[in-house]
């Protein structure tokens, strides 16, 4: 694996394991803060869709198959990454792997992030994948702790 192929972004949250879970599993939670309309829950195994509220991508359509929810430890899902362009077709992509690892901290929870599998992206795209979608983890990390700071 190369030093490309992987995002990792830790945070600690000042909030308990439960109430990080929630920001990061429940729908409507999970769009709030990463800024995203979904149409119903997160289920392993099936398709999550949606639409980006993000100024400026609002016409971008949301779509991640859920991989694992295991509560208050570890939350997945595949996804094409920075797939912005409505005229095209990364159904044909290898999508990255999103993992939400949560760990109990003396004053919080430690959130970890890590988007892999970024090698198996179309050349043509994958710098400037993994270049937006590095700067969009680390202002949704913050978008959650402001979310958590706040909620």
């Amino acid at each position: 694996m190369s030093e490309t192929d992987r995002i990792e972004k830790s945070i600690e949250l000042k909030a308990p394991l439960s109430r990080v879970w929630k920001a990061l599993t429940d729908h409507e939670a999970f769009g709030t803060w990463f800024r995203v309309k979904l149409d119903g829950p997160f289920v392993p195994g099936e398709v999550s869709r949606g639409r980006v509220t993000y100024p400026g991508f609002e016409h971008v359509e949301w779509q991640a198959v859920v991989q694992k929810m295991e509560p208050e430890r570890l939350f997945s899902f595949t996804w094409h990454p920075y797939a912005v362009d409505p005229n095209t077709d990364y159904s044909q992509e290898t999508p990255t792997l999103v993992t939400f690892t949560l760990g109990a901290t003396a004053t919080g929870t430690l959130l970890r992030v890590v988007e892999s599998g970024f090698d198996k992206i179309p050349a043509c795209r994958r710098a400037e994948a993994f270049r937006m979608n590095d700067g969009g983890w680390a202002e949704q990390v913050r978008n959650i702790a402001e979310y958590l700071a706040h909620g």
